[in-house]
C-alpha cells in the first residue's frame, strides 16, 4: 500500500519512510522499557535531531525544517505506531511549544530558543493544567506581578509532562493587574521560563497508564525577565488557534497506536493456527480486521485534511475537532477489536495487543475532551447556519 492515496507529497512520502525505519530498528526494541521505567526516552529523542526531522515545527531560519502541521502528523503517526512514549516526548517538539515562540516570541526568544530545539537540545514544557483546572483556562489560578522590568510568578501546574528533563517552561498565568478580573481571559497570558530559576519547583511525578511520567509544578514568587513574555495580557486567544493544530497532532498519535495494533493483530492472525488453518482464514476475524482498516483510513483522512496547510498558519477549529474526536474514539475500537484477536493471550502482558489499548486512552484525555469538542463542533455549526441566514 502506498502513502500517495493520503495526497502527500514525495517529500513527505520519503519523511515517512525515515521515521518508520528509525522508529522500527531503534524506538520497538525498548518501547517496553520506556513505559515500564516512565524515564524520559531521551536517546530517541537525539536519534529524531540527528536524523533531521526534529525541527520540522521549527522555521528554517532558525535551523529547522519549517514543516507544515502535516510534516509533523506525518512524523507522529510513524513514531506511534511502535511507542507511546516516545511520540508524546516528540510531540512537545512538532508541536505548539515551537511553533507558538515561533510565532509570538520576541526576536530574542526566537534566536535562544528555536535553534536548540531543533538540535534536540532544549526541551519544553508547556504548562496549562492546575489542580482546580484543566479545559476551563478562563479559571487559571497562577499569577504574575509585575515589578520593574521582571515579573513575579506564583501558582502550581498539575499533570505536567517532560519536568524531569525539562529546560523551558511555557506557563500560562494570570497577570496581576491593578482592578483586573480574577477569572475570565481578559488578563490571561503566557510567559517563558527557564527551569533553574529559583523558585521553580517539580515533584517526583506519576506514572501514568501509557507509561509517560506526569508531575506536579510550584511556582514560588519566581522572577523572570519582562523579554520572557511570550503573550501579554488578554493576548491567550492568540494561543488557542495553535491548539488546533495540536489537535490534530494528538490524534496523528491516535492513529499510529491503531496502525501499529493492526499490523501485530495481521501478522498474529497469519501465525496462529485453530481448526487445522490460521485464524486469518476465519471470515468473523476478517471482519473485525476491516473494520480496523476502515476506521484508521478514515481517521487518517480527517487528519490529513485538518492537518493540511496552504499558507495558513493554524489548521481551522472545526476541522481539528472532528478529526481528534473521531481519532481518539476509533483508537479505542480498534485496540479493544486487536486484543479480541489475540484472544486469551492478548490480556496479558507479554504480548503488545493490551498495550496498545492502554496508549489509546490517553487520546481523549489531553488536548480537548471529546464532550468539549462535541460542544465546540455544535457551536461552529450553529455559527455557519446563522451567518447563511443572515445572508439569505
Amino acid at each position: 500500500m502506498s502513502d500517495n492515496r493520503y495526497g502527500l507529497t514525495p517529500q513527505q512520502q520519503e519523511l515517512a519512510l525515515r521515521v518508520r525505519e528509525i522508529a522500527q530498528a531503534e524506538f520497538a526494541p525498548r518501547a517496553l522499557e520506556w513505559e515500564t521505567t516512565g524515564v524520559f526516552p531521551e536517546p530517541n529523542i537525539k536519534l529524531l535531531a540527528e536524523a533531521g526531522v526534529l525541527g520540522a515545527a521549527v522555521p528554517v531560519e532558525y535551523g529547522g525544517q519549517g514543516g507544515s502541521w502535516l510534516d509533523s502528523a506525518v512524523i507522529l503517526e510513524e513514531v506511534a505506531k511502535t511507542c507511546y512514549v516516545t511520540a508524546m516526548a516528540t510531540l512537545g517538539e512538532l508541536g505548539v511549544q515551537p511553533r507558538a515562540i515561533a510565532a509570538y516570541g520576541s526576536d530574542e526568544l526566537k534566536a535562544e530558543l528555536l535553534p536548540r530545539i531543533a538540535k534536540g537540545q532544549t526541551i519544553c514544557s508547556i504548562c496549562i493544567t492546575e489542580p482546580d483546572t484543566g479545559s476551563d483556562i478562563s479559571s487559571v489560578a497562577t499569577t504574575a506581578r509585575r515589578d520593574g522590568d521582571e515579573f513575579v510568578i506564583t501558582g502550581t501546574k498539575a499533570l505536567i509532562s517532560r519536568l524531569d528533563v525539562v529546560d523551558v517552561l511555557l506557563v500560562c498565568l494570570r497577570y496581576a493587574e491593578p482592578g483586573a478580573e480574577a477569572n475570565g481571559l481578559g488578563n490571561v497570558g503566557m510567559i517563558v521560563v527557564e527551569r533553574e530559576r529559583t523558585g521553580v519547583g517539580v515533584s517526583d511525578g506519576v506514572q501514568t497508564l501509557g507509561g509517560e511520567r506526569l508531575f506536579t509544578l510550584t511556582l514560588d514568587e519566581v522572577r523572570v525577565p519582562a523579554k520572557n513574555v511570550l503573550l501579554g495580557p488578554g493576548e491567550f486567544a492568540k494561543l488557542m488557534s495553535a491548539f488546533n493544530g495540536q489537535r490534530c497532532l494528538n490524534a496523528s498519535i491516535s492513529i499510529g497506536i491503531s496502525q501499529g495494533a493492526l499490523d501485530h493483530a495481521i501478522a498474529r492472525s497469519t501465525e496462529r493456527v485453530q481448526f487445522g488453518r490460521p485464524i486469518s482464514g476465519f471470515q468473523g476475524l476478517r471482519w473485525m480486521i476491516s473494520d480496523c482498516a476502515l476506521d484508521i483510513e478514515a481517521a487518517r483522512a480527517l487528519v490529513h485534511k485538518a492537518a493540511w496547510n496552504d499558507g495558513r498558519q493554524f489548521p481551522s477549529r472545526y476541522d481539528s475537532a472532528i478529526a481528534k474526536v473521531f481519532s481518539n474514539e476509533m483508537s479505542l475500537r480498534v485496540t479493544d477489536r486487536v486484543l479480541q484477536i489475540f484472544g486469551g493471550h492478548g490480556f496479558t502482558r507479554d504480548q503488545p495487543a493490551e498495550r496498545y489499548l492502554r496508549w489509546a486512552r490517553y487520546g481523549g484525555l489531553g488536548g480537548g475532551t471529546p464532550q468539549m469538542l462535541r460542544d465546540g463542533i455544535a457551536k461552529e455549526l450553529y455559527k455557519a447556519a446563522s451567518q447563511e441566514k443572515a445572508h439569505a
